[in-house]
């Protein structure tokens, strides 16, 4: 392994988190080792706590700080006053944005900007990466319930340049609707959910039956209970993997990117480092969709 090739990330906020609270999760993370900062809302237009100018304040002070900033857009756009937002984003000036649907392509392809293509974008081969490379992605990220078969299977055939990013923890994003499904568990209408997911800052879970977690809801997004860990699957990252993506959670971000940073260096080893994190998840890890197995399931390395 060459661990001074892979880089860390730290995706988009998926949650309703306050204003003073992503604020000052930002400005900590300023002094993290993840080399890549992911910002912007990519759930749910109603979630307004930062504005356009707030996301680029933020971004010019982690600019300043060393890291490299893209502004990431909303997966699922609904409405014009969504589409506008989107040409704002991405006629920032400033920093690279990573498209999420391809409205945001589109747009960008239009302007000749080059941009990260995020995980929403669906792109399971590289037929479909060679195409979206030649209208400007530099760095596509691995929808995440591909294996790690499929990975390399992609990766051999990858066009020249272009850069593999991998989601490597955090609870798994699964699925999208138009429809808000916090606001439904609590019987409120989705044009007066009253931001009521601002009081689950790490989504609300929803149990089976028998009381073992099962999903997680976080308003128009579905995801998985358990935070998936590559660390569970991998002795040491895979040097094909040029970026390994965390996903934030609310508590114990400095243990969880301090954890990552000792694994691609080769400090400790992966199960190892597995073990040491299984406390700071809320409801356990999982590995199944990387090990080509259900999702939900902890697959032994290989």
């Amino acid at each position: 392994m060459n661990d001074t090739h892979t880089r860390l990330a730290l995706g988009p906020v998926l949650y309703h988190w306050s204003r003073e609270t992503l604020l000052a999760f930002y400005r900590d993370m300023a002094d993290s080792p993840v080399e890549i900062v992911y910002l912007g809302e990519t759930v749910c237009a109603k979630r307004r706590g930062l504005r356009l100018d707030d996301w680029l304040g933020l971004a010019r002070e982690l600019a300043e700080s060393g890291k490299e900033v893209v502004l990431s857009t909303l997966a699922l756009i609904e409405a014009d006053s969504e589409l506008r937002s989107l040409r704002r984003l991405c006629d920032n000036g400033e920093f690279t944005i990573e498209a999420n649907d391809m409205a945001a392509v589109s747009l960008l392809a239009s302007r000749g900007l080059s941009y990260v293509g995020g995980p929403t974008l669906n792109l399971y081969n590289p037929h479909s990466i060679a195409v979206l490379a030649e209208t400007g992605l530099h760095r596509w990220v691995m929808p995440v319930e591909l294996s790690r078969a499929a990975f390399a299977d992609i990766h051999a055939d990858l066009p020249a340049g272009v850069e593999t990013e991998v989601f490597a923890f955090g609870r798994l994003p699964l699925a999208y609707s138009a429809r808000c499904f916090t606001a439904r568990a609590h019987d409120l209408p989705k044009d007066d959910c009253q931001l009521v997911c601002l009081d689950d800052p790490d989504g609300l879970l929803l149990a089976t039956r028998e009381a073992e977690p099962f999903l997680v809801l976080n308003g128009i997004q579905t995801q998985s209970a358990h935070s998936f860990n590559l660390m569970t699957a991998e002795a040491r990252p895979d040097a094909a993997i040029d970026v390994l993506r965390i996903s934030p959670q609310s508590r114990h971000m400095d243990t969880i990117l301090a954890a990552f940073d000792d694994w691609r260096h080769g400090r400790a080893d992966g199960a190892a480092l597995a073990v040491r994190l299984e406390a700071c998840l809320p409801t356990g890890s999982c590995n199944g969709y990387w090990m080509g197995e259900a999702g939900m399931a902890v697959a032994p390395s290989a």
